[in-house]
């Protein structure tokens, strides 16, 4: 596990969802996908059914890096915002924080304005989640606690073998 990887509770993507059905909500985007830097599906909301999300989430992360090696060439750092227009859906990207991309996938039904808002909206909720579970106990004060709750339960085991 390298140094910038975090471990996301329940009770966070349940936060995380929350924040996610609002903006699709407010947005009237099709769906939404989070993902990691390295494209791994953190979350999905809204219509994914038909959708690939384990590869598309492989694919726009690696979109997401080789935009950044182009922002590179011209002089920027990276592109916080990508946008792919197509016939009939669209995909809107955003860097949120230094390790998550928030996908939005809209159609005709709002406009890229609209998304872009909720989406701005969304990333700023999105990163204080994310600054949270960083400034969270590392690793190893959670392994000391799982040691204790292990130890807890040998002695009960013992207890209740020993009868």
């Amino acid at each position: 596990m390298n140094d910038d990887s975090l471990i996301i509770y329940e009770e966070q993507i349940t936060q995380i969802d929350s924040i996610i059905s609002k903006m699709l909500k407010g947005a009237e985007a099709k769906c939404a996908l989070l993902v990691d830097k390295d494209g791994h599906l953190i979350t999905r909301k809204g219509f994914t059914h038909s959708l690939d999300t384990t590869a598309l989430a492989a694919l726009l992360a690696g979109s997401f890096a080789s935009t950044r090696e182009i922002a590179k060439l011209v002089g920027e750092s990276e592109f916080s915002v990508l946008f792919h227009q197509g016939k009939k859906d669209h995909i809107h990207m955003s860097l949120i924080g230094e390790r998550s991309i928030l996908v939005v996938i809209f159609d005709d039904r709002t406009t890229i304005g609209m998304v872009r808002l909720y989406a701005k909206e969304a990333s700023v909720e999105l990163a204080h989640v994310f600054e949270e579970l960083k400034n969270q106990p590392s690793e190893e004060k959670q392994s000391a606690v799982g040691d204790q709750f292990a130890d807890e339960a040998q002695d009960k085991m013992d207890d209740i073998f020993q009868d």
